[in-house]
């Protein structure tokens, strides 16, 4: 009988590893996306469709920002980190503030409104802010800064892992570990998690939840503003359409694995980013949008809740 290492293939393997990685870096940032849909579903049962396009806005900023302050052509590693820190603290400032002003001045006035109405305002915001992103950056695909090296950090010619793979797994990861934390364990976290299981009752127990879902709409939106940075310093480009197409993803994440869970939004935007990667490889680039929403759909056949979800009787 043949050694097992005479039957197995080393080029597939370091292809197969080569996908997972991308799957897994792809889908990281999916899943901090996807935490802004399933954390304002978890206590509104609103489903805020402009929040795709909220990191569009926040992408486009962060462009403007690194030209304003030249980054693209400091010749100093100190100097681009320190950019970079202030274009992430403004950027998400700015999706925070903006996500909040939306909650405020659209979805607030609405929150005793039939649930069909707030829907269709959150397509109508997000079609506003598709809007004013043409008119400011227009409709072409825009290169965004190749600010971090493509050198390749492993010992391998055949396996790579870059800079900016590294720089997303760092940022999505803690962040998304430092949220997990602060509803646990914190105050307003507790407070967050009461009103999703019951507006009305955290209420009585003396919770300002309208002060909650002000707080979940500036976390949410931050979230979307640090994605939109890693998005542009990863991918290179961006556009009024990535908005949508990310969005769509994300969205599709926080369903996967439960929506209104935000573990289960962290595990479906990993599968997510993994299937479209695996998919591209061993299927076909053409065929990784279908093959993602195939599978959701079988699983929300045998599961409607989502991997991590649970049934819950309608709140009435």
């Amino acid at each position: 009988m043949p050694p097992l290492l005479a039957v197995v293939d080393p080029a597939g393997l370091t292809a197969f590893a080569q996908q997972v990685l991308n799957g897994l870096t792809t889908g990281s940032l999916f899943a901090l996306i996807a935490i802004g849909y399933t954390m304002v579903y978890g206590i509104l049962e609103l489903i805020n469709f402009a929040h795709g396009d909220l990191f569009m806005l926040s992408g486009f900023l962060a462009l403007t920002l690194v030209g304003w302050l030249g980054l693209a052509a400091t010749g100093s590693t100190l100097g681009l980190a320190l950019g970079l820190a202030l274009v992430f603290l403004l950027a998400m400032t700015f999706a925070a503030a903006l996500n909040y002003a939306v909650d405020r001045l659209v979805y607030k006035p609405l929150r005793h409104a039939p649930k069909l109405t707030p829907l269709v305002s959150a397509i109508g915001v997000s079609f506003v802010f598709m809007g004013l992103g043409q008119l400011w950056k227009g409709v072409a695909d825009i290169n965004f800064p190749d600010l971090l090296s493509n050198r390749n950090l492993l010992d391998s010619d055949a396996l790579r892992f870059t800079l900016k793979d590294l720089v997303v797994i760092c940022v999505t990861i803690p962040l998304m570990l430092a949220l997990t934390v602060f509803v646990k364990f914190t105050k307003l976290g507790k407070a967050m998690r009461a009103t999703a299981q019951n507006p009305m009752a955290a209420r009585l127990m003396g919770i300002d939840v309208d002060r909650v879902i002000g707080a979940t709409f500036l976390i949410g939106g931050s979230l979307a503003g640090a994605a939109s940075v890693i998005y542009g310093l990863s991918i290179n480009t961006v556009s009024f359409q990535m908005g949508y197409q990310n969005g769509l993803y994300a969205f599709t994440a926080a369903v996967l694995g439960g929506i209104g869970n935000l573990p289960g939004a962290m595990l479906g935007g990993l599968i997510i980013g993994l299937v479209r990667s695996l998919g591209s490889q061993y299927v076909g680039e053409q065929w990784t949008s279908a093959l993602v929403f195939a599978i959701l759909i079988v699983l929300l056949v045998f599961r409607p809740s989502g991997l991590l979800g649970t049934r819950t009787r309608e709140k009435v």
